[in-house]
């Protein structure tokens, strides 16, 4: 029976939802029905089709008491809103249904895990958050919580463990037919670690064991964990708060953290390598799916908690998720491109080859605001170029810019003449894996948004822009002197 509380929702977001055109949102990003949206949650498959479920507060384009959003997609490019799935309507969850997974059940019914929190005061009269994992059990519109929630609460934690610092689980079905989910956690040291717990039908759980720890070098608390193995390698997925900077590699504040490494049953996780996942501006608590067809996809909040204040006026969504991407692991790296189903809403090709650029050049047919595209820079004889940079979303007042530095082997996104005025961070430079001054640059483009993927995806980076639509032009310039190749796509809807 759907309580008052989710009917609420569900009338409100059927109500005004629909008065925002769909030229007021990006056009392949998935974005909430009203309102504001973070996390990602659920993203799976239940019978046959993609569901992703959200982070979601339907009342205001503001962080509120958190429900959980509906979509389901067939091809990662198209999404379908269905009615909100989840409302803090019950004691367990009363201040909110925070992340968490989905699963589809041995039975063919599909299982909500998420985090339910409750709001009381701790000893010193302070409010305290209270963080436990609760199940809900339905069929890809409708979900019953269980009556016996919460499934996991404080007594399910190792020594140590936080109760207050519980959250985020992510759910899938081992190979052994039992049901695996990792959760973040806050050890005694006060920094952050990953719980790796197992149940027989979704229900009873218990601790396997802590599979990795920040022991504070990677953040303190680590929110919405991932796990799974890929081309040889497990991978343990991360977004760590209060995060100090590492070189150009990790920023300060909220981040991501790729761990590379082995998982043995007996002996757990051996880390091997550590690697942000995201090296832009906006993108944060990325999930996985395995697809039916085996690939390893991926899909992120592209937006950064120190930058949810800085709004459009008067808008009446907030929050996109990123375009969904593909995983591999390639020389010990984590890389990422967009998904394949993109380059089905291609149109026509616009290809320039060994195109000379000293100073600013635009090309015929090179605009738009709906684009993918691959600029190949190299440089001319023995002379390399000082800096070569590739400006979008541009007019006479606005653009967002893409520097490459090949004497640095960096690369630079800055969205500060983008049109949104606030302080907020505006830039972010990372290193890139130098090839003799050339690199490979596939950039897509929405209404609302530049992702950049280097040199076949080794490395994203993604940044949301508000630049009024009819800023369109794309031109390109070089410190000194270079070659240049573009293939250019309008993607069309």
């Amino acid at each position: 029976m759907t309580s008052d509380i989710l009917q609420k929702a569900r009338d409100f977001e059927a109500q005004y939802g629909p008065h925002i055109p769909d030229s007021e949102r990006p056009a392949f990003h998935a974005t909430p029905t009203i309102g504001w949206m973070n996390d990602p949650n659920g993203f799976s498959f239940y019978k046959g089709e993609c569901h992703l479920f959200y982070q979601y507060h339907p009342y205001s384009v503001e962080w509120g008491p958190m429900h959980w959003g509906h979509l389901k997609t067939r091809d990662f490019i198209r999404w379908e809103r269905l009615p909100a799935a989840l409302a803090p309507d019950e004691r367990y969850d009363a201040a909110g249904c925070f992340s968490g997974g989905a699963v589809e059940l041995e039975d063919g019914r599909q299982m909500l895990l998420y985090t339910g929190v409750q709001r009381g005061h701790n000893a010193e009269g302070f409010i305290q958050d209270i963080q436990t994992q609760c199940v809900a059990i339905g069929d890809g519109v409708d979900y019953v919580k269980q009556a016996g929630n919460p499934v996991l609460d404080a007594a399910s934690l190792p020594e140590g463990g936080s109760a207050i610092d519980f959250r985020d689980p992510k759910v899938w079905r081992g190979e052994d037919g039992r049901y695996y989910a990792v959760i973040g956690n806050r050890t005694e040291d006060g920094s952050g670690a990953v719980l790796l717990y197992r149940s027989a039908d979704g229900l009873e759980w218990e601790l396997v064991r802590t599979l990795d720890r920040s022991h504070n070098q990677y953040g303190r608390m680590w929110e919405c964990p991932d796990f799974f193995r890929l081309d040889g390698k497990q991978v343990l997925l991360a977004s760590p708060q209060d995060m100090t900077p590492i070189g150009l590699e990790f920023h300060a504040g909220n981040g991501t953290v790729c761990l590379l490494g082995s998982y043995d049953p007996d002996t757990g996780f051996t880390r091997e390598r550590a690697q942000a996942i995201d090296y832009g501006l906006d993108f944060y608590a990325p999930q996985t799916l395995l697809a039916p067809d085996g690939r390893r996809i991926m899909i992120g909040w592209m937006q950064n908690w120190s930058t949810v204040n800085a709004k459009p006026f008067h808008c009446r969504w907030f929050g996109q998720m990123s375009l969904p991407r593909e995983l591999s692991v390639r020389d010990g790296r984590l890389c990422q491109t967009p998904v394949r189903e993109l380059e089905r809403y291609r149109g026509e090709r616009v290809s320039h080859r060994n195109i000379p650029v000293c100073g600013e050049v635009d090309l015929p047919g090179v605009r738009g605001r709906l684009v993918d595209m691959t600029v190949t820079v190299r440089p001319i004889g023995q002379n390399s170029y000082r800096w070569f940079r590739i400006r979008v979303a541009k007019d006479g007042e606005h653009d967002t810019i893409i520097r490459y530095k090949p004497d640095e082997s960096t690369l630079k996104i800055d969205r500060t003449r983008s049109g949104l005025h606030h302080d907020i961070v505006h830039t972010r430079s990372f290193f890139v894996r130098p090839r003799d001054g050339e690199i490979e640059l596939r950039i897509v483009m929405d209404r609302f948004s530049v992702e950049v993927f280097v040199n076949g995806g080794e490395q994203a980076a993604s940044a949301a822009i508000y630049t009024d639509q009819s800023a369109s032009a794309i031109t390109f310039e070089a410190g000194g002197s270079a070659l240049m190749d573009v293939d250019k796509y309008e993607l069309i809807f």
